[in-house]
């Protein structure tokens, strides 16, 4: 599978994962530090072939998602889910743990962030649905994050995300529906 865009990840081990299961260029970020120098050649990347940021699915990895954001907001986003980011053995969380059709699915679904989206889903609708505060609503905001493509959030970052990803009331519905469902079963 050959990838058009510049796909921007952490360092040389998710360069590898790249490389091993698609036919893509990567930009190396080299950690959280993530230098002006690199947010340049993010920017030139994007106005010639797009990129798309697939980082960690940890606080640093949505730390340098948010930085890259601030200076290139047009790019387009791909999420691994944290379960399939853990190492067989040992310890550690990353994309270069992350088998081949994981980050090819996570690519073929990456998704342009809008900055000023309209509100479908309000803060109380995510409170309604069992998202913010509760027992179950870690759970259920990873289940959606996967269901939805938009990765693992926090309560007040699904709000955010929903509304950048421009996630459709219909499409938060369903979503939650088959999260409950699942529930039930």
């Amino acid at each position: 599978m050959k990838i058009k865009e510049i796909i921007v990840v952490e360092g040389k081990d998710d360069t590898r994962a790249i490389q091993r299961a698609v036919n893509a260029d990567t930009i190396e970020t080299n950690g959280s530090a993530v230098s002006m120098e690199t947010i340049e050649k993010i920017k030139l990347a994007q106005k010639v072939r797009g990129v798309i940021v697939l980082t960690d699915p940890d606080f640093p990895g949505e730390k340098i998602r948010k930085l890259i954001v601030e200076h290139v907001p047009d790019c387009k986003h791909a999420f691994i889910d944290k379960k399939h980011a853990i190492p067989a053995y040992g310890r550690g969380l990353g994309v270069e743990h992350a088998p081949p059709s994981v980050i090819q699915e996570a690519l073929k679904d990456a998704q342009a962030m809008e900055a000023y989206a309209p509100e479908w889903i309000s803060k109380d609708d995510l409170i309604d649905a069992g998202l913010i505060g509760g027992p179950k609503a870690k759970v259920r905001r990873m289940r959606i994050g996967e269901l939805l493509k938009i990765g693992y959030t926090n309560g007040k970052q699904l709000h955010k995300r929903l509304m950048m990803f421009q996630i459709s009331k219909e499409e938060f519905v369903e979503a939650l529906k088959s999260v409950l469902q699942e529930e039930q079963d």
